[in-house]
């Protein structure tokens, strides 16, 4: 009922952004994603929903319109699930106490769609909970690449919630398809992917997951459209330097100005 309802009251901006489902997947095998993250986002009376992947013990990415337009609202992160209906052993919950989105993000055409969240305490670290790589600034992941996508939600449009996480696999497709359905597509920062099918995709709520190519996070599951061909993740080596300055302000301090649900 909780998952039912947090897909009811989530948030959907045009072309499509937001608390989502993974259409034609398979439910993973539990705990085979241990860098997986769950976010709980309460505004007011509102819950949403949204995925994010650990890269630090005290480090979450995720996509900024997880929490756009939704003034201070409070985020937890549970961390180690695999059914999140249930308080499995495995499960880590945190609640974030600050966060940070890339300051030239923008809510109208979703561009630079990327958000950190600190970790206070950190992750413990163990066979269900792990962080997972991401590629250095030149490292990009090719055309034709099968990458996969998982999070949790609704296995089709109109069809039931699943309470377990699921996982697609996608084919990185050729720039030229998704500047073909945006002119706001942008080469440098984002990834076009999809399954030419239509028969699977990511979709409102796995909002903020992993695109994993080759054991490392190369996208974040930003945006896409209603026939779900092709999707928009936004590009994490073209962000590579801004989140290792952040980072290293994670160590050292707390991030001035930023937002708390404290």
């Amino acid at each position: 009922m909780l998952l039912l309802l947090l897909l009811t009251n989530a948030f959907v901006l045009l072309p499509w952004a937001g608390a989502g489902r993974i259409i034609g997947g398979r439910e993973a095998k539990p705990h085979s994603r241990p860098y997986m993250a769950f976010l709980e986002i309460q505004s007011g009376l509102d819950v949403f929903i949204c995925g994010g992947f650990l890269i630090r013990p005290d480090a979450v990415l995720s996509a900024a319109h997880c929490v756009d337009k939704k003034g201070r609202p409070r985020v937890t992160v549970i961390l180690g699930a695999h059914n999140v209906n249930r308080r499995e052993r495995s499960q880590q919950k945190i609640r974030v106490g600050q966060w940070v989105i890339h300051p030239k993000y923008s809510h109208k055409d979703l561009k630079n769609d990327i958000m950190l969240l600190k970790l206070k305490p950190r992750a413990r670290i163990n066979e269900n909970v792990q962080f997972i790589s991401i590629p250095r600034r030149n490292e990009l992941v090719r055309e034709g690449a099968l990458c996969t996508v998982s999070g949790w939600g609704m296995t089709s449009p109109d069809g039931d919630v699943s309470d377990v996480l699921r996982e697609v696999e996608l084919k990185v497709q050729n720039e030229t398809r998704c500047q073909k359905v945006s002119r706001k597509y942008q080469r440098q920062s984002m990834i076009c992917v999809g399954d030419e099918n239509r028969k699977k995709a990511s979709y409102k709520g796995d909002s903020g997951g992993p695109l994993v190519c080759n054991k490392k996070a190369h996208g974040i599951v930003s945006h896409g459209y209603e026939d779900l061909f092709p999707e928009v993740f936004t590009r994490i080596s073209h962000f590579e330097p801004w989140i290792r300055e952040q980072l290293r302000r994670f160590a050292i301090r707390d991030i001035p100005g930023s937002p708390s649900s404290d």
